[in-house]
C-alpha cells in the first residue's frame, strides 16, 4: 500500500509506544506482586472502586472491532451499517446487560466461580458441562486474533513497518505480561485504557465537522454521492446490511446474547458489594454509548478516500481506519489518536488471554490432568506456571492464525471472529439464561441446547443453504440467529417436558 507515514511520525509513534508500554509493565508489577493462586488471577484480590469496574467494562466490550474492524464495514457499505452497529446492536446490548448483569453477579458469588465454564458447571452440578465449555470457550481465540490483526495494521501503518514483524512483537510483549498480571493489573490498565480511549473518540467523531458544513442534509447528499445505496438505511448490494432482518432482527439477537462472554459478564464478580452494581452499570454504559458511535468514523474515511485508494494502492478493510488516522491528522494529534485505537485492542486482548486462560487452566487442564501433575503441597504454585503455558499455548495459536488472516482474509478478519466468537455466545445463551432466570433446571435441556446451538450455527454458516448464505462471504449474524433461536426453542421444550414427568411422577 506504500509507506503513508511521515519520518516525524514515525519517530514520535516509537517515542509514545515505548512509554505507553512502560507504564502498563509499572502496572502489571504492582499487580502481580499481589498474586497468590489462580482465583486471586482469575476475580483479584484488590477492593476496585465500581466506577474502575464499569470503565474496565466499557474498555474490554468495545475493541478493536468497534475502534478499528467494524468502521471498516461502514466504509464500504454507508449508513446501513450505522444503523446495525451503532444504534440497533448497543441498545439490545445496554438492555441485555442490565438484566444479565444482576442475576449472574448473584449466582457468581453463589456458586464461588472464577470462570465462565466452572459457573456453568457449579450451576448445573456437572463436570462433564463445565468440560464441554472450556473446550467450547477455545472459539474466541478468534477474537484474539482480530485484535491482534487490528492492533498490527494500526502500528504497522504508523511506523511503516512490516505486519508481520509488528505482528510478532505485540503477542510477544502483551501475552508476556499477561502471565503475571491478571486482574488485579487488568483493572487499574482498563480504566486507564477507557479514559484514553473516550478522548480518542471524541478527536475522530469531531473529525469529521467539514462534512456538516453544509447541514445534516448536506452531509447525506455526500455520502449519497458516493453510491445509489450508500445512504439509505438499507444497502442491498452489502454483504452485511442487505435488509431489516440483517440489520435490525439479528443484531437485536446478536447483542441480547453478547453479553454472554466470559471477558463482559465476569466483570461484575469484581465488585465487592450489590451496593456498587448500579453505580457501575451506569458509568459502563455512558461510557459505552460514546465508544459505539466510533463506527460513524467509517463514513469520513470513506469522504475521505472515496475510491478507498491512496497513492493508487486500494486500502484493505482492515486497514482503512489507520490510514485514515495517519493520513487526516497532524503529527501529534495521530499519536494521541493511535494510542487511543492501541487501547482499545489491548483492553479487550487482556480481559480475553486472562479469562480464556483461567479457563483452560481451571477448567481444562486441571480435571483432564490435575491428579497427575498437582502435588497438594505445591498446588496454587504449581497452578500459576501451567496457567503461564496455556497463555504460551494461547499465543502460539493466535500467532498462526493472525499471520495467516493478515495475509489472505476473507473480505475482513471481522467475518472470520464473529463466526467464532458468535458460535461461542450461541451456546452459552440458553445456559445462562435458564441459570438465572429458571428454577429446577435439568442439565439435559442446557446440554442439548448449547449442542443445538453450535451444531445449527456452523451448518447455517457453511452449509449454504440459507437464501441469505449463498454468497462468497457469508453474515455470521445470521447463522448465530438461527442457532440462538433454535437453542431457546429445545431448551425450553426438553425443560417443560421434563417438568411435566416429574410432576406426573410426583
Amino acid at each position: 500500500m506504500g509507506n503513508i507515514a511521515s519520518t516525524e511520525q514515525i519517530t514520535a509513534t516509537w517515542i509514545v509506544v515505548i512509554l505507553y508500554m512502560i507504564i502498563i509493565l509499572f502496572f502489571v508489577i504492582r499487580g502481580a506482586i499481589k498474586i497468590k493462586s489462580i482465583s486471586d488471577y482469575a476475580v483479584g484480590n484488590i477492593t476496585f472502586s465500581p466506577i474502575a469496574v464499569g470503565l474496565a467494562l466499557a474498555a474490554s466490550m468495545t475493541s478493536a472491532a468497534t475502534f478499528i474492524i467494524n468502521p471498516g464495514f461502514i466504509a464500504l457499505y454507508g449508513i446501513s451499517g450505522v444503523l446495525s452497529f451503532g444504534i440497533v446492536m448497543p441498545l439490545a446490548i445496554f438492555v441485555s446487560l442490565v438484566l444479565f448483569t444482576k442475576g449472574f453477579r448473584t449466582y457468581g458469588a453463589n456458586v464461588n466461580a472464577l470462570t465462565m465454564a466452572q459457573w456453568m458447571g457449579n450451576r448445573y452440578r456437572s463436570k462433564s458441562y463445565a468440560l464441554f465449555f472450556a473446550f467450547v470457550s477455545l472459539l474466541l481465540v478468534t477474537f484474539i486474533v482480530l485484535i491482534c490483526v487490528g492492533l498490527t495494521q494500526v502500528l504497522a501503518n504508523s511506523l511503516n513497518a512490516d505486519p508481520i514483524v509488528v505482528l510478532g512483537c505485540i503477542v510477544l510483549f502483551v501475552f508476556g505480561y499477561m502471565m503475571f498480571g491478571g486482574a488485579n493489573s487488568m483493572v487499574y490498565t482498563n480504566s486507564i485504557q477507557a479514559v484514553l480511549m473516550f478522548v480518542v473518540a471524541i478527536i475522530l467523531l469531531s473529525s469529521g465537522g467539514q462534512y456538516f458544513n453544509e447541514g445534516v442534509s448536506g452531509f447525506f447528499d455526500k455520502l449519497q454521492s458516493i453510491g445509489p445505496n450508500f445512504a439509505n438505511w438499507t444497502n442491498p448490494d452489502s454483504l452485511l446490511f442487505r435488509d431489516y432482518f440483517e440489520i435490525v432482527f439479528c443484531q437485536i439477537v446478536i447483542g441480547i446474547a453478547i453479553v454472554c462472554q466470559p471477558h463482559i459478564i465476569t466483570k461484575s464478580l469484581l465488585l465487592k458489594s450489590d451496593k456498587d452494581v448500579n453505580r457501575y452499570l451506569t458509568v459502563g454504559v455512558l461510557v459505552l454509548i460514546v465508544f459505539f458511535q466510533v463506527v460513524i468514523v467509517g463514513l469520513f474515511a470513506r469522504l475521505y478516500f472515496p475510491d478507498l485508494s491512496v497513492n493508487g494502492n486500494s486500502i484493505p478493510m482492515d486497514s482503512i481506519v489507520s490510514t485514515y488516522v495517519v493520513s487526516r491528522f497532524p503529527v501529534y494529534v495521530g499519536i494521541l489518536v493511535i494510542l487511543g485505537l492501541i487501547s482499545a485492542g489491548l483492553s479487550t486482548l487482556e480481559g480475553l488471554i486472562q479469562s480464556l486462560s483461567s479457563s483452560l487452566t481451571a477448567d481444562l487442564f486441571n480435571p483432564l490432568f490435575g491428579k497427575f501433575y498437582y502435588d497438594e503441597n505445591k498446588r496454587e504454585r504449581q497452578e500459576i506456571i501451567v496457567n503461564k503455558m496455556m497463555i504460551v499455548f494461547l499465543a502460539l495459536v493466535s500467532f498462526g492464525l493472525s499471520h495467516q488472516q493478515l495475509l489472505s482474509p476473507n473480505l475482513s478478519v471481522g467475518i472470520f471472529a464473529q463466526n467464532g466468537v458468535y458460535a461461542y455466545f450461541s451456546a452459552a445463551f440458553v445456559p445462562v439464561l435458564f441459570g438465572m432466570f429458571l428454577k429446577d433446571v435439568q442439565l439435559k435441556s442446557v446440554f442439548s441446547a448449547s449442542v443445538i446451538a453450535l451444531v445449527v450455527h456452523f451448518t447455517a454458516y457453511y452449509g449454504r443453504f440459507l437464501p441469505y448464505m449463498r454468497e462468497t462471504v457469508n453474515n455470521p449474524a445470521i447463522a448465530s440467529t438461527m442457532a440462538i433461536l433454535s437453542s431457546l426453542v429445545v431448551g425450553l421444550g426438553i425443560h417443560y417436558l421434563t417438568k411435566e414427568k416429574i410432576s406426573q411422577h410426583v
